[in-house]
């Protein structure tokens, strides 16, 4: 399966678990229709964030995992592929075939939806993490929105979890990132081993500095370092509004 053949030892295996490097990981990714959104502008941004000092990148799509891989051999790689199917609200990696397409682009640890929404096959998560550990030996980065999610991804042999759905689910549809009040209890909770991150909301090197504070072990910042688009539709409104004295 591709790269899978001759994947590099990047990451360090402690038993079942997988040392997470603590710092900054980059989210690179582009919204559909976004010039931003070519293989070979994600893996310049990838590469830029890598020589600036992120640890890792996180990265949407096989396409565009297999284009940084090829620019950068050697990179820590978050993978995910977001796929929308009728009668689920699950996207993030939703199924079997996007964990393989996911695994077999380049990356070192696929990211999952670890919400307990049901998945648009009806596959249960449980079921899903034992085939991508026993049939692929993938690692893998639960995306969770509550305490009771991450702490049963650990359970099931996620090795990281993240925060990346907090604010995004129905059940927390009220709630606003960072997570905050979420990270203490997770540290506090999860198995020894079990890497945590924090995702969705840091908007600031100082807010990501606290995010390590709080108790995670790395942190991903997408739009305030890559989200062009984002940025710039955000200041164009700002400066679009009546200037007061």
């Amino acid at each position: 399966m591709g790269w899978t053949a001759n994947r590099p030892a990047r990451l360090v295996n402690q038993g079942a678990a997988l040392a997470l490097p603590k710092g900054l990981i980059v989210s690179v990714q582009a919204p559909a229709g976004s010039p931003m959104r070519d293989p070979d502008v994600i893996a310049a941004m990838a590469e830029a964030s890598l020589r600036n000092g992120a640890v890792g990148v996180r990265l949407e799509s096989p396409e565009h995992i297999g284009a940084v891989r090829q620019r950068c051999p050697k990179a820590l790689i978050i993978g995910l592929w977001k796929r929308t199917f009728p009668g689920s609200s699950v996207y993030i990696t939703p199924g079997w075939q996007e964990v393989c397409a996911v695994w077999s682009a380049g990356a070192d640890v696929v990211a999952i939806d670890a919400t307990e929404r049901p998945r648009p096959d009806g596959e249960p998560l449980a079921a899903l993490v034992e085939r991508a550990r026993l049939d692929l030996g993938a690692p893998l980065m639960a995306d969770v929105d509550s305490l009771a999610n991450g702490l049963e991804a650990a359970r099931l042999g996620c090795q990281w979890v993240g925060t990346t759905l907090y604010g995004y689910t129905e059940a927390t549809a009220a709630a606003q990132p960072p997570a905050w009040d979420l990270l203490g209890p997770l540290r506090q909770q999860l198995p020894a081993g079990v890497g945590l991150i924090c995702e969705g909301g840091i908007a600031s090197a100082e807010a990501a500095s606290q995010a390590l504070r709080f108790g995670a072990d790395a942190v991903v910042v997408g739009t305030a370092i890559t989200g062009v688009d984002l940025q710039v539709q955000r200041y164009s409104r700002e400066l679009q509004k009546p200037v007061t004295n």
